[in-house]
This record gives C-alpha cells, structure tokens and sequence, in this order.
C-alpha cells in the first residue's frame, strides 16, 4: 500500500504527497506501515511458534540444549528482521529475512513434533516441514543475498534465480516427502552450496555497485560474516585439537546471530556511519586468527597423528597463549620499538624514519632549511658518517646549505660542462669529485666521499655530500642505492620551492603592477579635477569679463540709439561679434567644468541640478546624505552625468531614475531607464563612455556594471568602497 507523507510541496492547506515508502527521506516507515506490513504478522507468529515448540520439547522430556539453542537463533533473527522491517529503505529486506525467519520456527516446531513421536496428522504435517524447511531456507537466504542492499523486487537474471531456488526446493521436497519421507544430507548441502556460489558473487557485485551509506551497510554484513565465520572456524578447529566444546554445532548456530545483529546495525542511522574502523579491526583479527589456525594445523598434521588426553591440555594452553600473544602482538611491537630506538638511539624514532618518510613530509608546512637539516642529520646517525652537507643552488653556482657538524657556507663555481656531466652521473667517489669537481674535496684529504647530485628534469639543483673517516667501513651498494634515491627526492623538493618562488615572484609584480596602475588612475583623475578647476578659475577671469564688458558696451550702445544711431549701430554690430566670440570661449571651457554646487552642497543637490538639465523625465533619489572625499563625490557625479547623458541620446522620450545609497561599507549609485535597451557585448565595454566611467571607479578601488536587454531597458551600476 502506499504511505502518506507530509511535504513542504504539499501546499498551505496542508494536503500530503503520495510517495512509495522507500522513498521516505530515513527512519522509521510510516504508521500505516508499520500498522500492515505482513512482515510484522510474521514477526508475530514467529514470537508465537517458538516458545510452544519449547514448551511442547520440555513437555515430552527432550533433550533441550538443541531446541533452546535454536529458539534463541530463530528468535534472534525474527527480532532482526523486525528491526530493519520498520526502517527505511531496508524495509523489504526485513521482510525477506522474516520470511526465511518463520520458516525456520516451523521448521522448529516440526522437529518437535518429529522427537516427540506423535502420531497422525500432526506427525505428517511436521514430515512434509522436515522435507520442505530445510531447502526453503537457502532458497530464502539466497533470496536475501540477490536483493542487497535495500531488498528491491530482483531482475532479470536474479529474479529466475530466486524463482528458480524456490521452486526447485518445493520440488524436491515435495519429491522426498512422496517419496522415502528423508531428506539426505547431501541434498541440504547441494543448497547451501547454490547460495554461496550464487549468492557470494551477486552480493559482491552488490557492494562494488553501491556507494555511501548503502555500501556501509554491506561493510556492516561483511564484519558480521567475517567474525561468524572465524567463530565456526575456531570452534571446529578446538573440537577437532582439544575435543572443546562438547556441542560445537550449537556454538556454529549461535555465531550465525552475529548476521542479523551486523544487519540491524547497518539499519541505524547512528551505528551505520562507524563501521570503517571496526572492519579495519575485524579485518585484522580474523587475518591473525586463520594464520594461527593455519600453523597449528600444519603443526598437527606434521605430527602424523590426532592428539591424545594427555596432549590436549598443553595444546590448548599453547593455543591460548598463541592467541594472546597475536592480539598483543601490534601494540608491543610499537612500545618495544620505541625502548629499542631509545636504548639505540637515544631518540624514540629510529633515524631512518626520516629517510623513509621524506617524501611524505614534503606536503607537510616545514620550512625546507629545517627538513634538510633534519635529513643530513638522519643521514649522519644512519649511515655512521663523520659529516653530511646538502648544496643548493642553480646549475652554475651551488652553496653549502646545511652540514652536520656544522661548517661555514660556501659557494661552488661549476661549468656549463662540468654542470652537465654531474648533473647524469649518479653516486660517484672521491676520484671522480677529483676530475669533475675539485673545489668540493679541497678540504677533504684522506676520507671516504660519496657525491649524488639532486636533479629534476635533467637541471642540476644541489647535490648531497657524505663523508667516512679513510680506515672506516667501506660504502655498500645499499648505501649508494638509498643515497640516489634521496637526492631524487631532494631535486624533487629543491624544484617545488623553484616552483614556489617563481610563483610568489610573479603575485608580486602582479600586485606591485596593480598598485601602479590604481596610483596612475588616480593621478589621472586628480590632474582631471585640477584641470576644471583651473577652467573654473578661467570662466570667472576670461568669460565672465568679456560678459561684463558686453554688459558695459550695451548700455553705452542704448543711450547712443537717440543721439547718434550710425554709431549706435557700428557697435551693437561689434557686440554682435563679441557675442559669439564669447559663446565659443564658453564652449571650449564648459567641457568638464568641477560643477560649485557639488563642492558646496554635496551629491544630492548637484546631481538634482544635473537632472534638472537633462530633457528626460528624471527621478532622483539620494539616500546618501552624508559627505565624502572630494575624489569619491566627484567619481559618482560625473559617472551618474555621463550616464544620464547617453540615456538622453540612446532612449530619448524615456524615464530616468536615478538612487545614490550607501550600503556594505560602500556608496552605491545606479541609473536606469526603461528605454528599449540594447545587447551588452565586448565593443560597449570597449566604449568611450564605458571606459570613462570604468577607468574613474577603477582609480578609487571601485567598479561599474552595465546591464540591458533588447526591449528591457538599460541599468547602470556602479560601487564605491568608503574609507
């Protein structure tokens, strides 16, 4: 049936979305679920027929260790499958499981019967069961395995060989009960072997296929497999060595509760997520163990013979001491290592350590003067060295950068030959450093030396020194071999921080380039402001006494009309001329004036003014009343100004808002219009009043954004941060 869940896409007025229950988002399944599933109806009779086969086994004075040992195994897998039937989305596997579950308690209950010796219909009832039962497990288990993980209905091949497994088990039960009315031995074991060799695979499969949480419950079936197989192991093994314990079967059945228990935890969505440590261990155990079951059993059989009472009890002492001593054996062999190391070395780690690890630690943040350091002492302590030095350098020049003991830097002068030959030579001597490196053994007489140059791609980047008093102990081809691959690994490093530097260097000039170019913006900008202010200070000293002298010469011009109108005449002709003289002085000065009213009164009321000159229709709403540097007012300004002015050109006859607000730290100014807009591509961003408003902003640290579409208008937006 279908549950019904509650969503945030269900609406306001509450109505749930229908959803199949494997696709509740986790938990438990929904109450209507929980209310129906059949799976809970077999947990129910499975509860039921358990304990009256018990009850009916005590009745009949049975041997009860058998039949208590199964009830709790069949009752710990119905609580289980109980478990995973009720949580998402391992339902219908929980639902599998208690199928074969029940299966099993009437199997219990058959036996019963069976041992009991009742007669008549019951005892023909319980015989069909003993014939059925015992092959329709596997068939369920094999069920189990080729739905993992989740229990989904199989398909195409598994889905023939779960239908398959079943009716070949109501086949040949049916067969056996018609028949003899004995199922052979052979016939439960042919089962059981289908579904290992069908089922292991498939359910491997299963888990290369799946992925988080899902393969982490495998990883949960896995462990619990693993130690119920290593239980069984060790039982039989004891049972066979010591005769320990009496009824091994009884512990193999037991151990099989660790399955559904290792199930249940891969439905919890606490315990699903900490398996990987515990199959690290589990892992590791069960290696131990077969090795010592492995051993013994070699043992044993070497002797040629089964022990006999009196052997038993020294073997299964040292069978236990065995055990404890592999348990043991991981955490004694660090401390005793650390004691070795100490008593040795005179330090908890063996000096090698960093040799081994020195790749290792080149990801790790230590300074690399500090990890040479450290490699030339290791190199000292392990080898037995009387010195041990690492040159850095370039191909032509290398400098001492670290010894142990300690010596003076140095410099070394090499070739261009010489750098070629060293740089393909491998470890060489004290006679090959005499011809192609003399300056390194000046100072060197009667020692051993070994040379190995540190090289990447072929360019010599340093080289690693050692030196052995002349009547020491000889250098072995080990020696040679260990000390070639470190200076691999040296170039390898050596070239990283090449890497590093160039890097470093080129952010830099990157940001060394960048501050020049933001202090030559705003060089540009302040010459720009200096020079309308200069034309300001043009208008009132040129224009302005032109005006004047005009105002002069037109009174003068009036009072001649009445007296002497030749001449009155002649000179409004030469003010005529004067006019127009003026009005081109103006024009060539007003381009770019510093408008007074933005010193004085600030944005809003310049660019209240500006708008007011513009022939669009205008909004302007400036939130932003505070005042700011003279650079920052002047930016936003003439960057609203050049907008407003290609709206006015571009979108005639539209409306223009424009806002100035302070937002984040920043001033924020933003100019649209709801004219017919246009496609924003490379060639607006490389124009004229593009790169005007861009290259203002920019010098200040700011940045201009233009937005429009065909038919949408035209937004402009521009931030500047505040100091």
């Amino acid at each position: 049936m279908t549950a019904t869940v509650a969503t945030p896409e269900s609406g306001a007025d509450g109505a749930a979305l229908d959803r199949r229950p494997d696709e509740l988002p986790g938990g438990l399944a929904s109450s209507s679920r929980l209310h129906w599933h059949p799976a809970l109806l077999e947990v129910g009779a499975t509860i039921v027929i358990v304990p009256a086969a018990l009850v009916g086994a005590a009745r009949a004075e049975l041997a009860m260790a058998g039949f208590v040992v199964a009830g709790i195994v069949v009752l710990g897998w119905a609580m289980g499958g109980a478990f995973m039937a009720v949580r998402q989305p391992v339902c219908r596997l929980g639902a599998v499981l208690l199928s074969g579950t029940l299966l099993a308690a009437v199997w219990l209950a058959a036996a019963v019967v069976d041992a009991a010796g009742w007669t008549g219909r019951p005892a023909d009832l319980a015989t069909g069961v003993l014939m059925l039962a015992p092959l329709l497990v596997p068939a369920a288990a094999l069920h189990m395995l080729l739905t993992l993980p989740r229990g989904e209905r199989p398909g195409g091949f598994r889905l023939v060989a779960v239908v398959a497994a079943y009716g070949a088990a109501v086949v040949a039960g049916s067969a056996f009960w018609i028949g003899p009315q004995e199922l052979p031995v052979a016939a439960v074991v042919a089962a059981w072997a289908v579904v290992a060799v069908i089922g292991l695979p498939a359910s491997h499969q299963a888990y290369l296929a799946s992925a988080g949480v899902e393969r982490q419950r495998l990883q949960w079936l896995g462990c619990g497999a693993a130690v119920a197989a290593e239980v069984v192991v060790v039982t039989v093994f004891l049972a066979l060595l010591v005769d320990w314990p009496a009824r091994p079967e009884l512990v193999a059945a037991t151990a099989t509760l660790l399955l559904p228990a290792s199930l249940a935890a891969g439905a919890s969505p606490r315990l699903v997520t900490r398996v990987d440590r515990l199959l690290f261990h589990t892992v590791s155990i069960t290696g131990i163990t077969a090795v010592t079951v492995a051993v013994y059993l070699v043992v044993v059989v070497g002797l040629g013979r089964v022990p006999k009472d009196s052997d038993r009890q020294l073997l299964g002492l040292s069978m236990l001491a065995a055990g404890v001593s592999a348990a043991l054996y991981v955490p004694a062999r660090v401390r005793l290592a650390d004691v070795a190391n100490g008593l040795v070395y005179g330090e908890r780690h063996a000096p090698d350590e960093v040799l081994r690890t020195f790749g290792t630690r080149l990801s790790r943040a230590i300074p690399m003067d500090e990890l040479l350091l450290q490699l030339a002492e290791s190199l000292r302590k392990t080898l037995v060295l009387t010195r041990a030095e690492v040159w850095t350098g370039t191909p032509d020049l290398l400098e001492r950068t670290v010894s142990v003991p300690y010596r003076e830097p140095v410099n070394l002068v090499i070739g261009a030959k010489e750098s070629t030959v060293v740089s393909r030579a491998g470890v060489s001597g004290q006679a090959w450093a005499a011809v192609w490196l003399p300056e390194l053994i000046r100072d060197r007489p009667g020692v051993q030396l070994r040379v190995a140059p540190a090289v990447h791609s072929g360019e010599l980047l340093g080289l690693l020194v050692i030196e052995r008093p002349g009547d020491g102990d000889t250098f072995t081809d080990d020696d040679d071999t260990m000390l070639a691959d470190l200076a691999r690994q040296v170039g390898l490093a050596l070239h990283n921080v090449q890497l590093d530097s160039a890097l470093q260097a080129t952010l830099d000039e990157v940001r060394r380039a960048n501050e020049e170019l933001q202090a030559s913006r705003a060089r540009i900008v302040a010459a720009a402001d200096l020079e309308r202010r200069k034309i300001e200070r043009n208008l009132h000293d040129g224009a302005q006494q032109h005006l004047v002298a005009l105002a002069v010469n037109l009174r003068l011009a009036r009072d001649l009309l009445a007296e002497d109108t030749d001449t009155a005449g002649e000179m409004l002709d030469a003010l005529a001329a004067d006019v127009k003289e003026t009005i081109a002085e103006l024009r060539a000065l007003a381009h770019g004036i510093y408008p007074p009213l933005l010193v004085d009164a600030g944005l809003g009321e310049a660019l209240r003014a500006a708008a007011n000159r513009n022939p669009l229709d205008v909004a302007v709403d400036v939130t932003a009343t505070g005042r700011y540097g003279s650079e920052i007012e002047a930016a936003v300004y003439f960057c609203v100004l050049e907008a407003m002015q290609n709206a006015a050109k571009h979108a005639p006859g539209s409306s223009l808002t424009v806002r100035v607000w302070e937002e984040a730290g920043g001033l924020l100014f933003e100019v649209a219009d709801d004219g017919p807009g246009f496609q924003v591509d490379a060639s607006v961003r490389k124009g004229h009043g593009y790169t005007n408003m861009a290259d203002r902003l920019g010098a200040i640290g700011g940045s201009i954004r233009w937005d429009s579409a065909v038919g949408s208008g035209t937004s402009i937006a521009g931030s500047v941060p505040l100091p």
